[in-house]
């Protein structure tokens, strides 16, 4: 069967862990070769959404297809076509990068010499080579996490799973998890990611889909998300707390809007359409009226802002997501 333009559709994706509803209508679709963010606070029901699909989870109604199978008729054939990886690495610490990724490959059937070639190829593919055969407890986080994309990756599914995959790294750590699913995604692997960080979502994702209380709120590209919001904003930060009052004036003059102020940052913001000419009179009135200033400039609208304004809450905000935490290794073999 031809899995057709889209890697992955959910239609009215329903799943309650008693009288709790995790999912309650939830729609998605995943072009093939894309990457697809999946953004919601704690509890929207994201990793429910991935265990789904990923067949860890019996969905209780609507439908769903990953790589054109049907999930819930025929989920053997489904996992023979997926990776996925969870929030914690699940790799040995014990035995080498290169023995973790050949035995990953005889649990995934295949032969010795076919494992051993394998795991060549995707040490060499997650810039792992050099350290093949150092202990994993010898690794960075990023370098565990390149693994552990790795073994998912011992059969070269079609679609990825990648549940808040850069949860706990420092900054260098996500930057080598980025990299490395850039690397997937040009070599035609589909990724489903669902993340919490907004600026990981805007750098990796070419669509991304909100969810809130288990249903699709909104579905775009970021660019598109961030429009919504307006464009361009002017931000003034005030030297003291004293001239917050004085600059929204200001500023509400020059732009004709109504700016937002953050008093604890001493920051007055507000939409502009000729960014220019508002910040030249922004600063030459500022100046006028002797008010001391931080900073000022120009900005776009961020994803934490049109997160902000379509929740109602920021994306780390809620609590976890109703189930049981399955390790999440599961769902890439096949049965």
């Amino acid at each position: 069967m031809s899995p057709g333009p889209h890697a992955v559709l959910a239609e009215g994706l329903e799943k309650r862990y008693g009288e709790k509803r995790a999912l309650d209508g939830f729609d998605l679709t995943v072009a093939r070769g894309t990457v697809h963010g999946l953004l919601g606070p704690n509890g929207a029901g994201k990793t429910t959404v991935v265990r789904i699909l990923s067949t860890l989870v019996r969905l209780d109604g609507g439908r769903a297809e990953v790589a054109g199978i049907d999930v819930a008729g025929r989920p053997r054939e489904v996992r023979r076509r997926i990776g996925l990886t969870g929030q914690y690495a699940a790799v040995d610490e014990i035995t080498t990068a290169r023995q973790n990724l050949v035995m990953f490959g005889r649990l995934f059937h295949l032969g010795k010499k076919a494992a051993e070639c394998r795991a060549a190829e995707l040490l060499e593919q997650f810039a792992l080579t050099d350290a093949a055969d150092k202990g994993v407890k010898e690794f960075s986080g990023g370098m565990r996490r390149r693994l552990d994309l790795a073994t998912s990756m011992i059969l070269a599914p079609q679609v990825l799973f990648l549940d808040e995959p850069t949860t706990g790294l420092d900054p260098r750590g996500r930057n080598e998890v980025w990299e490395a699913v850039r690397s997937l995604v040009a070599g035609g692997t589909t990724v489903l990611l669902t993340t919490q960080y907004l600026d990981e979502a805007d750098k990796l994702a070419d669509r991304i889909a909100v969810i809130e209380r288990g249903r699709t709120i909104a579905d775009d590209t970021p660019a598109a998300l961030k429009q919504q919001i307006g464009g361009d904003r002017i931000e003034v930060v005030v030297q003291e707390a004293a001239d917050l009052p004085a600059a929204l004036r200001v500023v509400a003059r020059v732009t004709g809007a109504e700016p937002d102020s953050d008093p604890e940052a001493r920051r007055v913001a507000a939409p502009v359409t000729d960014r220019v000419a508002a910040l030249t009179e922004v600063v030459r009135t500022l100046q006028d009226e002797k008010i001391p200033v931080e900073d000022i400039g120009l900005r776009r609208p961020t994803l934490d802002e049109v997160f902000l304004r379509i929740t109602g809450r920021r994306a780390e905000d809620g609590t976890g997501d109703a189930g049981p935490a399955e390790r999440t290794r599961e769902a890439g073999r096949a049965a």
